[in-house]
């Protein structure tokens, strides 16, 4: 199916040399856009940017998924108090 875009001419310079370089089509790279955007939408608690990040930096990541009922200031409090005592 064919879609038409209206895109910067500097930068369908710059992708078509990407593509290039991949040795791909700016049709599979535009695809890749879009399918990452949708995957983006379907899970909406991902943290953004994952994807980009290395590994060793993934593996800080303590928790992927926000619990709703979580006070931070109650455990910032208790850390605290066992960190020093009353």
């Amino acid at each position: 199916m064919k879609l038409t875009l209206n895109i910067d001419p500097g930068l369908i310079n710059q992708i078509k040399e990407v593509a290039k370089r991949k040795n791909t089509s700016l049709s599979k790279i535009t695809e890749g856009l879009f399918k990452k955007e949708i995957q983006v939408e379907k899970e909406p608690f991902r943290m953004k940017g994952m994807d980009e990040l290395s590994d060793w930096v993934k593996g800080m990541v303590a928790v992927s998924d926000p619990v709703p009922d979580f006070d931070h200031k109650a455990e910032y409090h208790k850390h605290l108090e066992e960190k020093y005592g009353k």
